[in-house]
């Protein structure tokens, strides 16, 4: 209880440090240590999945793009600085606030009691996916939908980052890579985890079916290895016109749809599964769905092509 009580206090002294911030890399630390603290409470509430994809994508990659965005602003952070809002800008901020934490309070206290769920109607029908992990049955049959479009967004986030790229450099080459120092620290610490990270990543992905994790969660992580291998200067992204880097990004999408167009035939619905082959489709449309994901989230961070510095 004292830890519970003291992980909730100090998730709430570093949401409003973060608030209260006025320098925009203190406040990007802030909030990756406010996500990775809200991992842990995910992890109190019994909720391991959810709060790998806090930590891995909440925190970590979120806190990876804002960190970019912080470091282009730097320019302008000084004049930004010193504009300090009005009183009606801040009484009126104030009564949001309270008019939202009023709202979500009450939310919770005048919930039903006990609440209405469908908990038990949809673990009764688990069994007929093959997967173990309720959270993976869930996605990728109930909600699997809203997954497919959760990919279509990623993918279309990606197109606009690179719509943002002058005529001129259209077509060139990702060019983020750090130094290329072969004695930095960096440089041995990418040597050194991103060959133990793509393990991770893909053990998180494979015991998603029946365990905490997951084609994001695996996903993610193995994003992040690429990333930390881009900033050391051990690899470089190809240009944003090569077709099989195109394929890769859209096979997931695209197999998805193809197993749920399929779905009609086999099972009578869009994205239905026939009981017998459930868990084979469900596979088959997980690993491309990760390989893309894996290098859409790392070409978010990557960003728009330009020119090679020399």
């Amino acid at each position: 209880m004292s830890f519970d009580i003291g992980l909730t206090l100090l998730v709430l002294a570093v949401a409003a440090w973060t608030i209260a911030a006025r320098e925009t890399f203190v406040a990007v630390v802030g909030f990756v240590a406010y996500g990775l603290l809200l991992a842990f409470v995910w992890v109190r509430l019994a909720a391991p999945d959810v709060a790998l994809t806090e930590a891995a994508l909440g925190s970590g990659l979120t806190g990876g793009l804002l960190i970019g965005a912080s470091s282009r602003l730097r320019r302008s952070q000084s004049p930004a600085a010193e504009e300090a809002p009005g009183v009606v800008l801040k009484a009126a901020a104030a009564v949001l606030s309270i008019l939202v934490s009023a709202g979500l309070a009450a939310i919770v206290l005048l919930l039903p009691d006990p609440a209405p769920t469908l908990a038990p109607q949809a673990a009764a029908s688990i069994a007929a996916t093959g997967l173990g992990n309720p959270v993976t049955a869930v996605l990728m049959a109930y909600r699997a939908i809203d997954t497919l479009l959760e990919i279509v967004v990623l993918l279309l986030a990606l197109v606009g980052i690179w719509s943002l790229a002058p005529d001129r450099d259209w077509g060139r080459r990702l060019d983020r890579r750090g130094s290329t120092d072969p004695v930095s620290v960096l440089t041995f610490v990418a040597q050194l985890l991103v060959p133990v990270g793509i393990i991770v990543g893909i053990h998180i992905f494979w015991v998603g079916s029946v365990a905490p994790g997951g084609e994001f969660q695996g996903a993610t992580i193995l994003a992040t290895m690429w990333t930390l291998a881009s900033m050391a200067g051990l690899v470089s992204a190809a240009a944003v016109t090569r077709r099989w880097l195109r394929l890769v990004l859209t096979i997931g999408p695209a197999v998805f749809l193809a197993i749920g167009l399929a779905g009609f035939a086999l099972a009578g619905a869009f994205l239905a599964y026939p009981k017998s082959h459930a868990k084979l489709m469900i596979l088959v449309i997980e690993i491309p769905v990760t390989l893309s994901i894996a290098a859409t989230l790392a070409l978010l961070v990557a960003g728009p092509p330009e020119r090679a510095r020399q």
